[in-house]
């Protein structure tokens, strides 16, 4: 069986560069073995002689964790442009053949990754099955410089000029109550009355939660808001809205149902906020393969008629 698995390894990527590009974006030895689809020895096997091969150690590791040596992170560099490069040659050349192959990394944040990203990618992969998309959800900021990941599905504007985005769809945030807390503690009519209170607070990538924001002729204006609850998962503020525990800021996409049906109220409707349009951002130093492209235009595609139908 080992002998088998090694045969499998070598013959999934002959070639070193394309191998160790693979191990470098693994987090572990296990999830390296995973993608090729052996155990955990025949990648060490092979990692082992390529380090004797050239005299170095690249990689310490362990079956729970993979840290690149400085010369394996220097190798690492090298095998990603090398990789990227073989990509798209490889794509040029094949570009009349109508089945996509290849690995998709994907990360997003929590809550749109369950309710859409994550149905979407199914699809993407039924209708394409040579693609292998793995999809990490989180409510930690993606910096996808390094981190292995081709695809951030995030909200709001992008501000890292190093990379590139695809707006996915036209989203804002709004202020929402219960009808049930809307009945004990009354309805905000201005800004200000917000500070009096008990706002539900999301904590999501690095911006400061508290404050939040509006639009009003044309000028910005800012509130810091407090409350007795804070979570980074958006499904459970929403949830304490919904039992009427205090005000929550959440995207249209998310609460437009639960607005339509009466679930909630919306809290100071006259007054916009800034646009909190969902992306779909990736590297920008290198022409992105098929696959990638063909993932982030099916997301795009799908995404809004997603949205659209539940909202009603």
């Amino acid at each position: 069986m080992e002998k088998d698995e090694e045969v499998a390894v070598y013959g999934a990527s002959t070639d070193d560069v394309s191998f160790f590009d693979i191990v470098a974006r693994s987090r572990s030895l296990t999830e390296a073995a995973m993608q090729f689809g052996v155990s955990v020895s025949s990648v060490s096997k092979r990692l082992a002689q390529m380090e004797a091969r050239l005299g170095v150690v690249l990689v310490q590791r362990s079956t729970r964790r993979l840290t690149l040596t400085p010369e394996g992170e220097r190798y690492a560099a090298g095998a990603a442009v090398i990789a990227a490069q073989l990509e798209e040659l490889e794509d040029s050349i094949a570009e009349q053949r109508h089945d996509l192959r290849g690995r998709v990394h994907i990360r997003s944040t929590i809550g749109l990754g369950r309710a859409h990203i994550a149905p979407l990618v199914a699809d993407f992969v039924e209708r394409q099955p040579k693609v292998q998309v793995d999809l990490d959800l989180s409510a930690v900021p993606l910096h996808i410089a390094g981190s292995g990941f081709d695809i951030g599905i995030r909200v709001g504007a992008l501000q890292d000029s190093r990379l590139t985005a695809t707006r996915l769809w036209v989203n804002q945030r709004v202020v929402c109550a219960s009808p049930e807390y809307v009945r004990r503690n009354g309805i905000p009519a201005t800004v200000k009355d917000l500070e009096e209170h008990n706002c539900i607070v999301l904590r999501e990538n690095e911006s400061d939660y508290a404050l939040w924001r509006f639009e009003s002729a044309g000028k910005e204006i800012a509130v810091r808001v407090a409350g007795n609850l804070t979570s980074n998962d958006g499904d459970v503020i929403t949830r304490w809205c919904l039992e009427g525990r205090g005000l929550v800021m959440r995207s249209r996409w998310h609460v437009d149902p639960l607005l339509r049906d009466g679930s909630l109220v919306q809290v100071l409707p006259e007054l916009a906020t800034p646009s909190a349009d969902i992306f779909a951002v990736y590297a920008a130093t290198a022409p992105l393969p098929r696959r990638t492209r063909a993932v982030i235009d099916h997301l795009k595609a799908g995404l809004g008629r997603r949205i659209t139908e539940a909202a009603g």
